[in-house]
């Protein structure tokens, strides 16, 4: 069965080909030029993820997979949350994203530095039927960036019970205690 993955982002289709079941074909946006992913405009995770799933399904005329994660720093009550790819505006970059969220921490322990990522996979299918998932790690933001794995807020997040970023896993060590991993397989669960 063919399955689109529906992300413009690169690094996210990798990950999620090593993640998702090996009996599906998995195609890429790259299969489908014409197609433009729809704003994400939804006020949650799982209403972003959902827009982008049903947009996919009904344009390839397969079933599409998506998701929309979110990081959630306690002591910014959940900021940046579904803002976390526009965090410093709207041209979704990076560095400005992470010197943001460095800057409205300064000064902050370690032990108050909490955080979580949060993802929410969501699975449409032509005909309108959705299916979604949620998953979430749990650990700190550190100083620094450190490590040159991963992408996005990878570099500061330091995973709970370790003293590694998400950025200094491999890709494989990532993809056994990532929050995606957790959603998408929760989602392959329900699917089934």
């Amino acid at each position: 069965m063919e399955i689109l993955i529906a992300t413009e982002n690169q690094n996210k289709a990798v990950e999620l080909r090593g993640i998702l079941p090996a009996a599906h074909k998995y195609l890429t946006l790259k299969e489908f030029p014409g197609f433009v992913m729809p704003e994400e405009n939804g006020a949650t995770l799982e209403e972003n993820a959902v827009i982008k799933a049903r947009a996919a399904a009904a344009a390839a005329g397969l079933p599409a997979l998506a998701d929309d994660t979110g990081l959630e720093v306690d002591a910014l009550n959940g900021a940046p949350g579904v803002k976390s790819a526009r965090y410093a505006g709207e041209s979704k970059d990076v560095n400005a994203n992470n010197r943001k969220l460095l800057e409205e921490l300064d000064g902050l322990p370690l032990e108050k530095r909490t955080a979580r990522f949060k993802t929410v996979a969501a699975y449409a299918e032509p005909g309108g039927k959705i299916i979604t998932a949620e998953g979430a790690i749990e650990g700190y933001i550190g100083f620094e960036y450190k490590g040159k794995n991963g992408f996005g807020y990878d570099p500061l997040f330091i995973v709970k019970g370790t003293d590694k970023t998400l950025a200094e896993l491999s890709l494989e060590e990532k993809n056994k205690i990532s929050h995606r991993k957790k959603a998408f397989e929760s989602l392959t669960q329900k699917i089934k």
